[in-house]
């Protein structure tokens, strides 16, 4: 498994998320930014572009960020992680939520997979509470009465001991489960928005600095880099913005 955690390159810290790009768009903004290290594929362009857009970006020098949320019975969790963990990537998120078992299993497959391939086990990442929650609607929609941090906090302590490296909460929870969780367990953290960034679809945010600064292992940061009309000149300013982090 890699290590990820205390990292100090701020453009290992940081993820850009590939969300609203066809393969083709994607591939070549990947391959605009030389300093870029880390990119995330989510549910979108890997739906559009399947296992190969994961195999071209690699193929690029890209460490990938798989970010599929598998949420399933433990069987079909541990098949699903198996075939991923084959593709090389280093990253890859499942659902906490479905419960230690399938921690347990995704786990044990993600491993399997990625021996069968002679390659490193990538670091799996217990999704906890979606960052397009706020309080109100989690405890009408979803009848969880539960605090968002509380429950975000049991959600990791879930994940650590099913044996997983790390987890995805928003900005907000991360110094809570920062306090409690082993040094080595990452948590990556999307919600991420420069200042003066639109907030778009989410709702508990916050600065790069200020997420690294209360705990966080990496960020993922999408449309205020993607959608800027200077990428390059976005990433290097988040990038510079890290420094010292």
């Amino acid at each position: 498994m890699s290590s990820f955690p205390g990292v100090s390159d701020p453009a290992k810290k940081i993820i850009v998320a590939l969300d609203g790009m066809s393969p083709d768009s994607a591939l070549a903004f990947a391959g605009s930014i030389r300093e870029l290290l880390w990119v995330k594929v989510g549910l979108e362009l890997f739906v559009a572009g399947g296992p190969d857009v994961v195999r071209t970006l690699k193929g690029l020098g890209k460490r990938i960020f798989l970010d599929l949320k598998f949420h399933d019975i433990p069987a079909t969790m541990a098949a699903a992680c198996r075939q991923a963990a084959a593709l090389g990537v280093e990253l890859m998120t499942v659902h906490a939520c479905a419960g230690t078992d399938a921690l347990r299993a995704a786990q044990r497959g993600a491993v399997e997979g990625s021996t069968a391939a002679g390659l490193d086990a990538p670091r799996l990442l217990a999704v906890t509470v979606l960052t397009s929650w706020q309080q109100q609607a989690f405890q009408e929609q979803l009848q969880v009465q539960t605090p968002i941090q509380t429950y975000a906090s049991h959600l990791a302590d879930l994940a650590v001991s099913a044996g997983l490296g790390g987890c995805v909460c928003s900005p907000h929870e991360v110094r809570g489960l920062r306090a409690g969780l082993p040094d080595s367990f990452a948590i990556v953290t999307p919600g991420i928005r420069p200042a003066g960034s639109a907030h778009g679809d989410q709702a508990r945010i916050t600065t790069p600095a200020d997420a690294l600064a209360l705990g966080a292992t990496q960020l993922v940061i999408g449309r205020p880099i993607t959608c800027a009309a200077d990428p390059q000149g976005a990433f290097a300013a988040c990038c510079q913005s890290l420094n010292g982090c």
